[in-house]
């Protein structure tokens, strides 16, 4: 097979799963099927017909609205289909026809999940976050990428240091401190990622959070609707995303610029 077809394939096969992302996004954090009741319109609940959800092509040649009822239909669908063929296809790319790559595409999925309904709700679903544990350990034990015990103690030692951090916030703060989601969360990108890129994905997501996060939400006046809450999710996600990229090349810059390792 040559590149090329590889990558129309990684492209096809990622807006399909981008689809099925968006169906994720908004029915578990409500607790519902992705299965039952198939995809249909949100506002005169028609079910959709297989030529009317053909990843952004129906909503193109619909205009953006439901066929039955002309309901606008939200933008966040294409776009979502598109990231995640983008994702796909890039992982192709980067890596071949391998397991790392699929590694890769799963991983920028799940953090894309992730990022767009902690957002959205402020929670970040167990599907995305064990679930995709699961898959990280699985993948590990398969030849190439980081090794299982690398993923094994990744997961364990992120699941447990971000425990004992909300422990000690709580008795210190003496109030509720990082959401549970959170630190699931954090076990998928140890899974995924070791330990190592695990730690520079906290880094990262809080650093995030404070220079965007906080200036958008205090501008928007969000932050007296939510509390003093920030979606952290959504940050370490987009941390997460950058450690997967270019998490050895960020180390070693801090090794030798910061550290002054050799």
């Amino acid at each position: 097979m040559s590149d090329f077809i590889l990558w129309v394939y990684a492209f096809a096969l990622g807006a399909v799963i981008g689809s099925f992302l968006n169906v994720c996004i908004y029915r578990w954090p409500a607790e519902l099927s992705v299965i039952r009741p198939r995809s249909r319109c949100s506002s005169c609940a028609n079910p959709l017909a297989w030529y009317d959800n053909i990843p952004m092509l129906s909503w193109i040649l619909l205009r953006g609205r439901c066929r039955k009822c002309g309901t606008i239909i939200s933008l966040q669908y294409p776009i979502i289909e598109l990231a995640v063929a983008l994702l796909w296809m890039a992982a192709a790319i980067r890596f071949g026809l391998s397991v790392d790559a699929l590694a890769s595409a799963l991983f920028l999925t799940i953090v894309l999940g992730i990022a767009v309904t902690d957002a959205r709700e402020m929670v970040i679903p167990d599907q995305f976050s064990l679930g995709g544990t699961a898959f990280g350990l699985a993948l590990a034990a398969a030849p190439g990428g980081i090794s299982f015990t690398a993923s094994l103690i990744g997961a364990a030692g992120s699941y447990a240091g971000l425990w004992a951090v909300k422990f000690l916030a709580e008795k210190a703060l003496k109030k509720p401190a990082l959401g549970t989601g959170d630190i699931h969360m954090m076990a998928m990108i140890g899974a995924f990622l070791g330990l190592s890129g695990a730690l520079l994905t906290v880094m990262l997501g809080s650093i995030l959070g404070l220079i965007v996060g906080v200036p958008v939400m205090m501008r928007q006046k969000k932050l007296e609707r939510l509390g003093t809450y920030l979606p952290l999710g959504t940050f370490l996600a987009m941390g997460g995303a950058i450690a997967h990229a270019w998490g050895p090349q960020i180390i070693g810059w801090y090794l030798r610029r910061v550290l002054g390792a050799s």
